[in-house]
């Protein structure tokens, strides 16, 4: 088969990934055999393939959002030619504290789709069957896929952030992920505030129902209940802080933040203001997630790029070049 390999991590300008041809994985006991019909690109890949995730293995192959068909190895309600999905979050030990107390995503050892095991850059995927999900069929290849992680932790971001409906919510950075967290938001009736660079997203934004865009880390005209950031930038991470009402709650939905800056207590922090970070995603945020998806139609702006462009697509994520979310289909 077909796959990207990223035998050594590079800026994503020196176009890392090496579209190879490779034998077709082999199967293990608890897993399903996909055919991969598309497969989102994320920022995490990105980290991955530029090393500011530190590499676990030589040769990987990225993606994590996976569109795939069953081929082999089909499970109950799930039949040969099944249409299902893979987040990042491919697999946990089910042992852990974590995993006992009903927080998988926290898992002391967990694997993950495109980084611990290899992803779905490629033609064909394995996957855990238990960490699978059906597809609904109101949700297409294209669109499915950037539900599968973008979507998904975007989601949990809001719950981690505790939004409730018809609050004021900021998101600040407006790629694949906030496009979809603001549908989410609009459908609980929220004011959404919207702070980004880069004039093509702002009109997304706008165009999306926000009550009001600007730049990255300008201030919304009204105190926020609560924030969610989606650029790995630290100060981003100040400026939702400098937008929050007393007791509002900012979460930070990066798996890799630059760093965060010296920032004053007493007017940021101080009046029970909260900064959590989001970790991950439980297969139980996925299920819920997916469903209200294909409930409100979610349709997710796409832009697809052929394996043979993965460094174009991910360069296109890193430059913030394409609006919504980039697709990549074998």
């Amino acid at each position: 088969m077909r796959a990207a390999i990223l035998h050594l991590p590079a800026h994503i300008g020196q176009r890392p990934l090496r579209v190879e041809e490779i034998a077709n994985p082999q199967m293990q006991a608890g897993q399903v055999l996909l055919r991969v019909r598309a497969c989102g690109v994320c920022r995490t890949d990105l980290h991955i393939v530029e090393g500011e995730l530190r590499p676990i293995h030589k040769g990987i192959t990225p993606g994590h959002q996976i569109v795939g068909e069953i081929v082999s190895g089909a499970i109950r309600d799930l039949p040969i030619g099944s249409r299902v999905g893979v987040s990042w979050l491919g697999g946990t030990d089910g042992s852990c504290w974590f995993c006992q107390h009903r927080q998988e995503n926290l898992c002391d050892a967990p694997t993950f789709t495109g980084y611990s095991v290899p992803g779905g850059y490629a033609e064909f995927a394995v996957a855990r069957a238990d960490f699978i999900f059906p597809l609904p069929p109101e949700l297409d290849d294209l669109h499915a896929a950037p539900l599968l992680c973008a979507g998904i932790i975007g989601f949990r971001s809001l719950r981690v952030a505790g939004v409730q409906p018809g609050e004021r919510v900021g998101l600040f950075g407006f790629g694949a992920s906030a496009h979809l967290a603001i549908a989410v938001l609009r459908a609980w009736k929220c004011d959404v505030y919207v702070s980004t660079r880069g004039e093509s997203h702002r009109r997304l934004a706008e165009s999306l129902g926000a009550a009001w865009v600007g730049g990255e880390i300008e201030k919304p005209p009204a105190e926020l209940d609560r924030a969610i950031t989606f650029a790995p930038s630290g100060d981003v991470v100040v400026a939702a802080l400098g937008s929050l009402r007393k007791g509002g709650v900012v979460a930070i939905n990066a798996i890799h933040l630059d760093r965060i800056p010296e920032f004053d207590y007493d007017r940021l922090l101080w009046g029970e203001r909260q900064l959590r970070s989001v970790t991950n995603m439980t297969r139980q945020d996925a299920r819920d997630f997916l469903a209200l998806a294909a409930e409100i139609n979610l349709r997710p702006k796409v832009t697809v790029f052929p394996l043979d462009q993965i460094n174009q697509a991910l360069l296109a994520v890193k430059n913030d070049s394409i609006d919504g979310a980039a697709v990549v289909v074998p």
